[in-house]
């Protein structure tokens, strides 16, 4: 069964061990179709043309819900209540101290044990500025994975025509509660399934970055990427420096003021197919991951995913925030929206 409304297409996608019914959303726009589902607000694909006219998905994940169900590494999961690590799984605030679920070693990743993408969340279509979009909407209750406050949130994912595809994202709360929510897709430009992005390349206007320790909790600095590996100011390919950052890049960057809101400013190439993607928001920092801990993953149609797969650019709030008062605050208060957008912009080089 499914049911066509315009240029959005509704299918069945499975059904979960409680007997809730998960579907699968299809939007469609002119060359382009992105689709989501409504368990953990996901990404599943985004298919486009490259210049010799073939179509691929573009995105790592899966074709069944089975894989999303599972345990696997966030592949286009919408994370919440707070993206990214938590120093010692707590924090302060009002000088209660608040424990969350330990989930990465003893610290909190992604919104703990069972975080926004492993949840079947509420959806409506409807349209963005015209364009198809989907409403995911959930209610996070009081002290879910250890968070204080109810928190209502939405994200609207819409399509144009022109190749852009823009998140949403809204929340508000009847008690103060640090929020960053962001969407963790893999990108591979050549296709999933095909090759490492190492090859691909990478402008960044991000000129600062956030060192961390060990367990990639932030050390409290914010140092210049110049001289460094992590320097993506000026178009060089991904794999260039990386042997010099260890295993791979897993860096908080700061987007560079000028860029903030909406300007782009992370532009991706993969030259053999034509392929760019251009990425804007209203967030002030973005992660930047090489799918460094992929391994022996078999996503879509049988495709194998080991290390370098995809890239993911999952823009944020600065990680560990909570703890940290010389980072922008991420505290969320009763009366006052949170209200955020991340703008992904796929083209075609001829």
């Amino acid at each position: 069964m499914h049911v066509a409304t315009s240029a959005i297409e509704k299918k069945h996608f499975g059904t979960l061990s409680s007997g809730e019914e998960v579907s699968l959303f299809i939007l469609k726009a002119g060359s382009f179709q992105a689709s989501f589902t409504d368990w953990g607000a996901t990404w599943v694909s985004f298919i486009m043309p490259g210049k010799e006219g073939q179509k691929d998905d573009i995105l790592l994940g899966f074709s069944m819900l089975s894989g999303y169900v599972g345990k696997h590494p966030y592949f286009g999961s919408t994370i919440g209540r707070f993206a990214n690590r938590i120093s010692g799984a707590q924090f302060t605030l009002n000088g209660i101290v608040y424990k969350l679920w330990k989930n990465d070693n003893c610290n909190h990743l992604h919104g703990g044990r069972k975080g926004f993408d492993k949840h079947l969340w509420n959806h409506e279509l409807s349209a963005f500025s015209g364009e198809p979009a989907i409403r995911f909407s959930r209610m996070s209750p009081d002290r879910e994975e250890g968070y204080p406050g109810t928190l209502y949130v939405e994200v609207i994912a819409s399509l144009s025509s022109s190749g852009e595809l823009r998140l949403h994202y809204y929340a508000e709360t009847d008690e103060v509660t640090p929020i960053s929510l962001t969407n963790h897709a893999y990108f591979n430009l050549a296709g999933e399934g095909k090759g490492t992005i190492l090859d691909h390349e990478l402008e960044m206007q991000a000129s600062m970055y956030l060192p961390v320790d060990e367990y990639l909790i932030p050390k409290g600095e914010i140092c210049p990427v110049d001289g460094t590996a992590l320097d993506f100011k000026l178009t060089k390919r991904i794999g260039r420096d990386i042997a010099d950052v260890g295993n791979g890049y897993d860096f908080c960057y700061v987007i560079d003021k000028d860029y903030l809101p909406l300007k782009p400013f992370a532009f991706v190439s993969e030259p053999s197919t034509g392929r760019n993607l251009s990425v804007a928001t209203t967030l002030p920092a973005v992660q930047f991951y090489t799918g460094n801990n992929l391994a022996a993953i078999t996503g879509k149609s049988g495709s194998i995913y080991d290390k370098y797969a995809g890239f993911c650019l999952e823009t944020e709030m600065y990680p560990d925030s909570p703890n940290q008062q010389n980072f922008p605050s991420c505290f969320l208060f009763p009366g006052k929206p949170w209200e955020h957008e991340t703008v992904y912009r796929f083209d075609i080089q001829y």
